[in-house]
């Protein structure tokens, strides 16, 4: 199979990581931004074979994860509403917010329904037109075109009793706000490949001019990682900090022009909080002015609850590459995919779940 067999190689994946340990005079951190990159990384040992060339921190990028606790609770909160049918993709479900989950919400009673896609749940707006259908958003600038269409479509067809919980975040103001932490040791980063095929690179070169830290956009195969992780250090060992995008089987340049058409008519960038890092300025979507009447938080009135985490879970110090999995007390033990604590644990893209997955322990 062309792009993936090819990039599965065992011979180019031994080659590249030769000329990583060649290139290398001495440890440098990196972050994987997007958390399927995570689970490659992880699931083809790429962190024990670089052990002593590359340090791989794991970042904010599995938006179900960062999705902050407060929406999550806006969420069930709606969901146990009398006539709603509260409609999400299936890796929300076991997600946990103040007090239980999606799922436990479904054993009481509330009408809740795993789609594949918005429009999924626009078509049952319109066959249920009794009903409040609300479509929870979640994701990156990836699916957030989806959902614009979705929107779009129930403006020009009438459908009222259609709206969206909108839990969109944009990656670039993420890497910002982890660059400016403190305690931020991260040197360069992988760029998440799936994203920039929507937005392109040009956010990402405003970045490494502002932090002066290299990006390369790679894919998700070994050697798009190992390649990716070549290019990123070469850079750092000759000072440069630049965009390179290793992922240009996929990723164009200047992203795809009706994706981000679609995405400026229908949304509007908003602070809000990201689980384990706080606010980020910008770094989040809301329906614009213009489609605010399909905003769920709006129709049923529940901003403004009160959130609580796990005490005990340091999902927040992982998503903010503070912390590994396996530093967490509960990890594997009190905390399984089984019975998470936090969304990292129980999240197809999630850190601990990738650590949990491939016996990291």
């Amino acid at each position: 199979m062309r792009f993936v067999d090819e990039y599965r190689r065992s011979d180019v994946a031994r080659g590249l990581v030769a000329a990583l340990r060649e290139a290398a005079t001495r440890r440098w951190t990196i972050m994987e931004v997007c958390g399927g990159q995570t689970h490659a990384i992880l699931r083809a040992g790429l962190d024990e074979l670089l052990e002593g060339q590359v340090e791989l921190v794991h970042g904010p990028g599995c938006p179900v994860c960062v999705t902050p606790v407060e929406l999550i609770d806006q969420a069930h909160a709606i969901a146990a509403t009398p006539g709603v049918v509260f409609t999400s993709f299936g890796d929300m479900l076991r997600v946990p917010g103040s007090q239980d989950d999606l799922l436990r919400c479904r054993g009481r009673g509330a009408d809740v329904r795993v789609v594949y896609a918005p429009l999924d749940a626009l078509r049952l707006a319109r066959e249920l037109p009794g009903r409040q259908v609300v479509f929870f958003a979640v994701g990156f600038e990836t699916t957030a075109p989806a959902t614009a269409v979705a929107v779009q479509q129930a403006r020009r067809l009438g459908v009222e009793n259609f709206s969206v919980l909108c839990a969109h975040v944009r990656v670039p103001p993420a890497i910002a706000a982890v660059l400016e932490r403190p305690a931020s040791r991260v040197q360069g980063f992988l760029g998440p490949g799936h994203v920039c095929t929507v937005v392109g690179l040009e956010e990402y070169r405003a970045l490494t001019a502002r932090y002066r830290v290299p990006i390369v956009v790679t894919g998700f195969e070994p050697v798009d990682l190992l390649d990716g992780l070549l290019r990123c250090v070469r850079q750092l060992e000759a000072g440069r900090h630049e965009v390179e995008n290793q992922y240009a089987r996929v990723v164009p340049d200047g992203g795809n022009p009706r994706s981000l058409e679609l995405v400026a008519d229908v949304f509007a960038p908003v602070t809000r909080p990201w689980r384990g890092i706080g606010p980020i300025p910008e770094g989040a979507l809301r329906l614009s002015d213009a489609y605010a009447d399909f905003d769920a938080a709006r129709r049923f009135e529940v901003a403004g609850l009160e959130a609580r985490e796990s005490p005990v879970c340091i999902s927040g110090r992982v998503l903010a590459g503070d912390a590994k999995p396996t530093e967490c007390p509960a990890f594997g033990t009190d905390c399984t995919p089984e019975r998470p604590l936090g969304a990292t644990m129980v999240s197809a893209e999630g850190a601990c779940a990738a650590y949990h997955a491939y016996g990291r322990r």
